[in-house]
């Protein structure tokens, strides 16, 4: 199992608890993560990513204790294994796209993804040396998920990333996130409230308050 939680839990001061669904998966599989707007789902996904301590339970990535890592060593694990990819691309708008993706390459040690093998799978070869500011919201998109790609990580974490485009654009990004993570063998966790990704994806939980 590359992946899985376990009796995941989380309380905001003076909030109700919250009580997360266990997730398990293998390489190259995926996983929705439905609910409302306040379910709980960034938290969901900040826990996975070791940006939040829980109350309890454990967030377990290839044989490592995520919620265990403390400081330096938890900025390094989440650099070189944990791509995300967000709802708006926030990207480093001095910088070129293949500036940007080298930064991204830059706080890993580990061999990632040829870059410019990278630009060519996702249709950004002639974007390589053009301003992120000057590229189409379908292009930024593709530019991040570039980026969340090159280190070759082993979980990549996708926050809304279909909620602000059409139809036919939020169909190729799901299928574009589903066909790289099988091919570098990572397991794929969409956290979002469109059920149009259901029609791609049919293996979801669904999280809401206590």
């Amino acid at each position: 199992m590359l992946f899985h939680t376990k009796d995941l839990q989380f309380a905001h001061p003076g909030q109700s608890d919250y009580h997360f669904p266990d997730i398990a998966l293998d390489a190259g599989e995926s996983l929705l993560v439905l609910g409302k707007s306040g379910s709980g789902k960034t938290t969901l996904l900040n826990l996975i990513a070791g940006l939040l301590a829980p109350k309890s339970g454990t967030v377990v990535l290839d044989g490592v204790e995520v919620n265990a890592l403390q400081g330096v060593k938890a900025d390094r694990f989440r650099g070189e294994n944990i791509g995300f990819v967000f709802q708006k691309p926030h990207l480093l708008a001095p910088l070129s796209v293949k500036e940007n993706l080298q930064m991204a390459r830059y706080f890993s040690k580990k061999k990632g993804l040829g870059l410019e093998s990278l630009l060519e799978e996702l249709s950004l070869t002639s974007k390589a040396n053009s301003s992120v500011s000057s590229l189409s919201e379908g292009e930024a998109q593709r530019v991040s998920i570039a980026r969340a790609l090159i280190n070759r990580p082993r979980l990549i974490l996708a926050d809304e990333p279909t909620s602000s485009l059409d139809d036919e654009n939020a169909h190729k990004v799901i299928d574009l996130l589903q066909k790289q993570a099988e091919k570098i063998e990572a397991a794929l966790i969409i956290v979002t409230h469109d059920q149009r990704v259901k029609d791609q994806i049919s293996n979801f939980i669904q999280v809401q308050p206590s």
